[in-house]
């Protein structure tokens, strides 16, 4: 199996606190984490400032419980869209975007949310865990999610905070599994300290209340989240990973067919 990974831990301004959050990460037996810088279109224009190397912040990161390995630190952006204009930001290719491991969508509305899974070039698709939906998951944008390679990913954080939260994210979590058939779901923390964080095999039982089999449970925080990362580094170089896909068809074709046709085509 994977190794486990927690995909959103805020990178706030106090550098201490996020030390501590990555390595009580660690000590729980997490692999990989992923910095999640959030920006809120609705709260006022912001920049989207260029990602910070996780090695200049913390030369010295710590190792997994377990293993010899150090924690991997990757780089996340999260925009909370509101406004169908705010998803043009994501459509331009010359900004800082693009230089961030993982790019995550917060949308609010039930319009936004089918943009974000049929035509927005992103990783992950956050589901709102902190109050009632305002709109029904339908099918048909969630299976074109699941096929362009998409996550939607789940907070646990808040159900452990305060118990009418806990219903919302339990309730919302299970209109979404009805839909998704627990396809394509990650499960993060969130946690702004240390307390709150939980370990991967805690998380994978959370996923239990959420309306997940034990199998999809243990992949929302693995190997869900390998592939996550993978779909990050395949936005990147979307050219080179086609091209290889035309290739592998190509030899598929070859050898298919018989021998003897071979030969006379080729005379």
């Amino acid at each position: 199996m994977a190794g486990f990974a927690d995909l959103n831990v805020p990178h706030g301004a106090d550098r201490k606190a996020v030390q501590s959050l990555l390595e009580t990460a660690a000590h729980l037996g997490y692999s990989a984490v992923a910095l999640n810088h959030t920006i809120d279109f609705k709260e006022k224009k912001q920049e989207i400032a260029k990602p910070v190397s996780p090695s200049e912040l913390f030369p010295s990161l710590p190792i997994v419980q377990g293993t010899s390995k150090r924690l991997k630190v990757l780089t996340r952006l999260t925009l909370v869209v509101s406004d169908p204009s705010h998803c043009n930001l994501l459509r331009s290719t010359s900004t800082n975007i693009r230089l961030y491991d993982i790019i995550a969508v917060f949308p609010k509305t039930e319009k936004l949310f089918h943009i974000a899974c049929t035509t927005l070039d992103v990783d992950l698709v956050c589901i709102n865990v902190t109050e009632k939906l305002p709109f029904y998951f339908r099918r048909p944008p969630v299976n074109m999610a699941i096929d362009r390679g998409i996550y939607f990913e789940l907070l646990y954080t808040p159900a452990i905070k305060d118990s009418t939260m806990r219903r919302y994210t339990i309730s919302n979590a299970i209109s979404l599994m009805q839909i998704c058939k627990g396809k394509n779901i990650v499960i993060s923390s969130a946690a702004e300290r240390p307390l709150e964080l939980r370990g991967p095999y805690d998380v994978a039982n959370l996923g239990l209340l959420f309306g997940l089999s034990e199998g999809e449970a243990k992949a929302a925080v693995s190997t869900n989240c390998r592939a996550t990362m993978l779909h990050g580094e395949t936005r990147k170089s979307a050219c080179g990973v086609v091209y290889t896909v035309k290739k592998l068809h190509k030899i598929e074709e070859e050898e298919t067919v018989p021998a003897c046709k071979k030969a006379k085509t080729q005379a």
